[in-house]
């Protein structure tokens, strides 16, 4: 089983991946994250966990998941279930990984590998931080397939390993920097619409994995503020005409989201 979560289709393409080439069910996040969070393994199937990686840490729905998590087996057996993570970056991980794994430790869950891609940059929410120019988001899609492959390998045969970009200081980046990004930086308060250049087409809405946005065809959009945003930028990386803005923080910056079509373009 594939537990997943993806904004702008970086994510998304990992874990349909991995799900194509080890045989395993995948579960979109925010379908389930409102249940009781119980599911049930058959022997010897592996339990995996796909993610962004937001501020240096796994983002705060994937941990609010984690707590809800119960894990079963559906037949008795003495075997521990192969767990592992692979999580997706523009840059870095710093200590996603560690985090990550004192998380699963306090519900009883060992991890066995973890893995990290580096993928086309969606983040803007700094004044410093934009998409990727063309031949860097390029270069990043080939050596994405053949991080993908190599790593399914190890996940199939169940291997226990770390292939990880942890970046320099991963300490500060993921502890101070950190910190300051979950508590200051994920909102959706700096989030409007230029209604000028809206076409109510009720994308944003719709890709909105925490349904966070009130609008749909027709309708102007306007955020819910039910404080599930995770600032993935999923509304403003979807928006046909480029008119919702983060603050001044996003004005000509450019826009990115995975297509498979984008991905297939560069499939060895």
């Amino acid at each position: 089983m594939i537990f997943y979560f993806s904004g702008t289709g970086n994510t998304r393409w990992a874990a349909q991946q991995l799900a194509e080439r080890t045989d395993e069910q995948l579960v979109f996040i925010p379908d389930v994250i409102d249940s009781d969070c119980r599911f049930a393994l058959q022997a010897d199937e592996r339990l995996g966990f796909v993610f962004p990686v937001h501020g240096w840490r796994p983002p705060k729905l994937i941990r609010n998941f984690i707590k809800k998590l119960t894990i079963s087996q559906a037949e008795e057996t003495d075997s521990t279930h192969y767990t592992y993570m692979l999580c997706t970056a523009g840059d870095s991980i710093g200590r996603t990984k560690e985090i990550f794994e004192q998380d699963l430790a306090g519900r009883g869950l060992t991890l066995h590998a973890a893995f990290s891609i580096l993928m086309p940059e969606s983040y803007v929410g700094l004044p410093m931080m934009d998409v990727d120019t063309e031949p860097k988001e390029i270069a990043k899609l080939h050596q994405a397939w053949d991080d993908i492959c190599l790593f399914a390998t190890h996940i199939y045969n169940k291997v226990e390993t770390e292939h990880l970009t942890r970046g320099p200081l991963p300490w500060f980046f993921s502890g101070p920097v950190g910190s300051y990004f979950v508590n200051r930086l994920v909102t959706d308060k700096k989030f409007h619409v230029n209604t000028d250049t809206c076409i109510k087409c009720g994308r944003c809405a719709e890709v909105c994995a925490v349904k966070d946005i009130d609008g749909g065809k027709g309708k102007t959009p306007t955020w819910i503020h039910n404080g599930k945003c995770l600032t993935c930028f999923a509304c403003y990386h979807h928006c046909p005409t480029h008119a919702i803005e983060f603050g001044n923080r996003t004005l000509n910056k450019g826009q990115y989201y995975l297509t498979e079509e984008r991905m297939n373009n560069v499939k060895p």
